[in-house]
């Protein structure tokens, strides 16, 4: 017997969005983020204006969350281009948004008031 898996789809957590061409845009994820799925929240670094993975306890600008990966990335070796929500108003499943592992309900909460405040708003 065969099992099947299927992965997050591309955009799969947003519920609505204004206009496409408005709330996303294309940027670089930085070199050493790894694969990232669609939903991964991401914090974009002050130096260079890279984006990453969320980082809570960060420094460099990545602890704070500035938007929300629509597609599927690797980043593992090398910086790559990818689509993100970067504003509202749009609406994700929170459900399907991906935080670092490990974060805490705090940081999570916190997270969530970052992309509040960009327009992104979780139900």
């Amino acid at each position: 017997m065969t099992t099947l898996s299927e992965l997050p789809h591309p955009g799969g957590f947003l519920i609505w969005e204004v206009l496409r061409d408005f709330t996303r845009e294309t940027v670089t994820i930085s070199s050493g983020a790894g694969k990232l799925a669609p939903g991964t929240v991401l914090g974009k670094v002050t130096t260079g204006g890279k984006y990453a993975t969320l980082a809570p306890a960060a420094t460099n600008g990545s602890q704070n969350a500035a938007g929300i990966l629509w597609a599927g990335v690797d980043a593992t070796n090398a910086d790559a281009a990818g689509v993100v929500i970067l504003r509202g108003p749009a609406i994700v499943n929170r459900h399907e948004i991906i935080f670092p592992e490990g974060a805490t309900e705090a940081q999570i909460t916190t997270a969530t008031t970052a992309l509040a405040a960009l327009g992104i708003i979780l139900r």
